[in-house]
């Protein structure tokens, strides 16, 4: 075969070989071991990005201070975690969010009822002062993904009668570990899931008071993401070491934003539209995570 043949032929191969070896596939995000997707019933519930599982704001089997009895819930809104005491001074440990309803009952209670993908329904107040976010809402809202008591939850009764209170879901992963405007005392899905299956109704709930939680857990702070972690000297180093990370971060996003902008009006001048009317980008659109209290009586 001669030099030129040779060539052509190598040529024409070029294709193939490149078809052989395939498209390159984007990495798929980590999965955490216990956050993975969930199909439950008709609905799918979505992994928990790696993000948000850093730390203690994930599930976990840990040692136990407290003097309840096994198969007891204890809520710890100051720390914002959440135990299912087990046997042997052992604890199941989630973390929650907390939301304004959730700061306010204290003392103990029962599960009186448990649903799955609940129902839920903002009360008259919430309607009256936010119509803007919850009268769309007013007749009730079944249970789904978009549903703010995500796919479980399980209902506090103290004396026969319904506190108010719920431990639940949410599809608003980014919140756990933080304070909420709305809400109870919300869990990852995964978790709410987790949780359901291994309580039943009449299990004992203690909420703790701040005097419970400090004498237990110690002294806590808020971190640069806003999140409860002990206040050690090693987390108040990080909490400065992450501000100074997130303020260059702000920076830099500042400067990017001024030189987009000096490119969207520089690219306006040239076609002769005056600043006034040059077109801006379409906003992304924004997510409303309704609120969180449930007065519904339906499962």
């Amino acid at each position: 075969m001669s030099l030129s043949v040779a060539r052509i032929v190598a040529i024409l191969a070029l294709p193939l070989l490149a078809a052989c070896a395939g498209n390159p596939t984007p990495s798929e995000p980590p999965v955490v071991q216990g956050y993975e997707g969930v199909q439950d019933g008709e609905f799918f519930i979505e992994p928990v990005p790696a993000q948000y599982l850093t730390g203690d704001n994930r599930r976990a089997e840990v040692a136990y201070a407290g003097d309840e009895a096994p198969g007891t819930i204890v809520v710890d809104i100051f720390t914002r975690k959440l135990y299912l005491v087990g046997e042997g001074g052992t604890a199941t440990r989630y973390p929650i969010a907390v939301g304004r309803e959730g700061l306010s009952f204290k003392g103990t209670g029962v599960i009186g009822r448990k649903a799955e993908w609940p129902r839920w329904q903002p009360t008259a107040n919430m309607v009256r002062t936010r119509p803007d976010l919850y009268a769309a809402y007013a007749g009730g809202l079944p249970g789904g993904l978009m549903n703010p008591l995500g796919a479980r939850a399980l209902y506090l009764y103290r004396g026969g009668r319904d506190t108010m209170f719920r431990i639940h879901g949410t599809s608003d992963a980014a919140s756990i570990g933080a304070a909420t405007s709305a809400g109870c005392i919300r869990l990852f899905n995964q978790d709410i899931i987790d949780l359901y299956n291994r309580v039943p109704i009449g299990t004992r709930v203690k909420v703790r008071t701040e005097a419970e939680s400090l004498a237990i857990e110690g002294p806590q702070m808020i971190d640069a993401f806003g999140r409860v972690v002990p206040a050690t000297p090693e987390n108040m180093a990080k909490k400065e070491r992450d501000l100074a990370e997130i303020a260059r971060k702000a920076e830099k996003d500042r400067e990017a934003a001024r030189i987009a902008e000096e490119k969207r009006l520089a690219a306006c001048a040239r076609r002769g539209i005056e600043p006034g009317d040059c077109p801006r980008p379409m906003p992304v659109d924004a997510t409303v995570i309704v609120g969180t209290s449930d007065t519904s009586r339906s499962g």
